[in-house]
């Protein structure tokens, strides 16, 4: 099938792509037809659905040989990552990045979150679901191996590789929250006090998200490794257990981004507050100057009998004088009683 059919296969109601492995690391893309006539005898059979389609969701409980409870957890919406073991395959709910039409794979600051695959797997079928609007640019890179004949050959290759790219595109999220870590750390006085609180907030509240998912993810991909399903060679546990051990990294560099986030927002507390008392030792110490002054100029303001000077044309520029006067005594003394 050339590629112009590939697409279009792809576009059908409900049916993102299917494909058979050859087992030379390419493939052979299916349509619907081609999904339905599918034999064990033909290869490993990859389907990849929209879950919450009426066509993918109608082939998977009236066309596909999966149990009941399996289905239903195929197509619900809890999405926390598990793995469940039934008679020699398995049912995984992972989570990965949703990268958006527009967006770059590079581009660590797009705005993305991780999204739920529900994945079937055993030994000659492997079935994958996805919401619609999500794009996983992991299985985009596994689609792209396969049509350049480096991808995998068995459903338990294909599960890990999944896996694999899984955790990689989940490991810029975390480099780029560590990296807005630093750079609030080395503008912490430079800054806007309340733009940094709100970005403080906002990357707790990411660091928070992501380990609810990846802990969990990592708890699934422990457990796929002592599943004994046939099927699952000592290599794929092999890099699966690396996997896991990827994402416990992440685990703990959230946990640091958190208490980092956590820590700067209490130095941020305390530069305000020092900012805060150091105005309002200025206001204290101007009030000190203003105040003698003050006093006198309320004294010889007032409108009584017997103020001193107060027909004589010189008096005001004497009084203007000893407030001159008096100004740098008070400095002086507010020096020697360590005020400044």
């Amino acid at each position: 099938m050339d590629q112009a059919s590939t697409v279009a296969a792809g576009r059908q109601a409900g049916l993102r792509f299917a494909c058979t492995l050859d087992g030379n690391g390419g493939c052979r893309y299916l349509d619907w037809d081609g999904v339905r006539a599918w034999r064990p005898g033909d290869g490993v059979l990859w389907v990849h659905l929209e879950r919450d389609d009426p066509h993918a969701q109608n082939w998977l409980n009236e066309e596909c040989d999966v149990d009941p409870v399996s289905r239903r957890a195929l197509l619900a919406e809890e999405s926390r990552p598990r793995v469940e073991d039934v008679h020699n395959a398995l049912l995984v709910v992972l989570r990965g990045v949703n990268l958006g039409a527009d967006d770059d794979p590079e581009d660590i600051n797009a705005e993305r979150d991780l999204v739920p695959i529900h994945i079937w797997v055993e030994e000659t079928r492997l079935i994958t679901l996805r919401d619609k609007g999500h794009h996983l640019i992991a299985l985009s890179d596994i689609r792209d191996a396969l049509a350049q004949k480096r991808g995998p050959n068995t459903s338990g290759g294909l599960l890990v590789k999944i896996a694999e790219k899984l955790v990689k595109y989940a490991e810029p999220i975390i480099d780029d929250l560590e990296e807005q870590v630093e750079h609030l750390e080395d503008h912490l006085t430079k800054l806007d006090p309340e733009a940094m609180r709100g970005s403080l907030s906002e990357i707790r509240h990411a660091a928070i998200e992501l380990r609810r998912y990846l802990a969990p993810q990592r708890e699934a991909l422990i457990h796929i490794q002592v599943e004994e399903v046939t099927w699952l060679t000592r290599k794929n546990r092999t890099h699966l257990r690396e996997c896991a051990d990827k994402v416990q990294r992440f685990i703990e560099s959230l946990d640091t981004i958190r208490g980092r986030a956590t820590l700067l927002h209490e130095d941020l507390s305390a530069v305000t507050s020092e900012k805060i008392a150091k105005s309002s030792h200025r206001l204290s110490i101007l009030a000190a100057l203003i105040l003698p002054p003050s006093l006198l100029a309320g004294v010889f303001g007032a409108n009584l009998g017997g103020i001193p000077g107060s027909q004589a044309p010189w008096a005001l520029l004497v009084l203007c004088l000893v407030i001159l006067v008096l100004i740098p005594i008070e400095l002086w003394v507010l020096k020697r009683l360590k005020w400044f």
